[in-house]
């Protein structure tokens, strides 16, 4: 299996199923000397972690990150920082009546297609668990990245949308709800929706909007290696995922460009920031801001119709703990991402070669 190393120099291979012993990685490329606050780390996987709220999955993980290299004295060495994440609540017995079947907008059947074997314990290696590790070397490259700051929020629940720019929002708010949505009021909505949803036993989608400061100019290249190409791959690799849209968006699409172009101060910014931070595929070192669009667990805890190994038809039902909504526990992992892809980037410009 190919595609488990995400970045250039700022590397990550990650290893690991829903149901093995343990997931984990070895980020590659941290430049030494660097002082690593482990507790923030820590607090940067609980953000993540399950069993955490009542409109969350109840497994029950501790999810203490564990390293085994490349940290000596509370600094890194510059050799590869190798880590794990014992699981301790598995419950394979769950999944043992998906065996022979494929449950519907899963990864299942295309899985046993291509490599002709599945590990069927909660989707084994195409399980949304995988992404833990992307949140601990994210919380890494959040420190090699100081004094860049990224903020990730809820911003949308099914039809429930927050509409104000965040500009206006607190983001010091993010952490005081279950759903991480800045603004209380629209939170406890999304809050009591999910869980009326998890009573009916289906599952609703949702949005996560993120916010990028005190980013450089000059990251990435004009051509393919686009920094906002890059964190539209770092989105769309997240579990769930099936949308990315940059500054404007779509909704740049109703404007003229006399009302789009983001017009110069004499100190080289812009009065508006359409572009989203981004210019020509490199940071112009305005905001960069973005939306990320979650589908629905796939997962319902009702009954469905679905195929076996021998093209039948079947009537079968969820089971397990699964997210009624992916969303709240997200949002570290869209900053973890948009973290990795800026920490490569910001190595790569070292070197001049993006």
């Amino acid at each position: 299996m190919a595609g488990n190393t995400f970045g250039n120099l700022f590397k990550l291979t990650t290893f690991g199923e829903s149901h093995g012993a343990a997931i984990g990685g070895v980020l590659d490329g941290c430049p030494s000397g660097m002082s690593l606050d482990l507790e923030a780390v820590q607090r940067e996987l609980n953000r993540r972690k399950p069993g955490q709220s009542d409109i969350v999955t109840q497994r029950k993980e501790p999810d203490t990150v564990v390293f085994y290299s490349g940290i000596f004295e509370g600094k890194t060495t510059g050799t590869p920082i190798g880590f794990a994440i014992h699981n301790t609540n598995q419950k394979s017995k769950d999944y043992t009546h998906i065996k022979d079947s494929y449950r519907p907008s899963h990864a299942d059947y295309v899985y046993d297609q291509k490599y002709g074997f599945r590990d069927y314990r909660g989707g084994g290696r195409s399980s949304a668990r995988e992404t833990a590790s992307r949140v601990v070397a994210g919380a890494i490259a959040k420190q090699f990245l100081a004094p860049v700051q990224i903020h990730a929020y809820v911003s949308q629940v099914g039809s429930m949308k927050l509409d104000k720019p965040y500009q206006e929002l607190d983001f010091s708010l993010i952490e005081s709800n279950a759903v991480r949505c800045p603004d209380p009021g629209m939170a406890q909505k999304m809050i009591e929706y999910i869980k009326a949803i998890r009573k009916e036993g289906d599952t609703i989608g949702g949005i996560i909007s993120c916010v990028i400061q005190n980013v450089p100019i000059g990251l990435g290249e004009p051509v393919f290696d686009k920094l906002h190409a890059e964190l539209g791959r770092a989105m769309l690799s997240i579990n769930a995922v099936k949308g990315f849209e940059y500054g404007s968006g779509f909704g740049g699409v109703v404007m003229k460009g006399s009302q789009h172009n983001d017009a110069y101060n004499t100190d080289g910014t812009t009065q508006t920031n359409l572009s989203g931070g981004v210019q020509g595929g490199i940071s112009n070192g305005m905001d960069i801001y973005f939306n990320v669009a979650f589908k629905p667990v796939a997962t319902i805890i009702q009954p469905y119709e679905t195929i076996n190994k021998e093209g039948k038809k079947i009537t079968t039902k969820g089971k397990g703990r699964h997210d009624p909504c992916v969303v709240p526990r997200a949002v570290p992992i869209v900053e973890a991402m948009a973290a990795l892809v800026l920490a490569d980037y910001s190595l790569l410009s070292r070197t001049n070669k993006i």
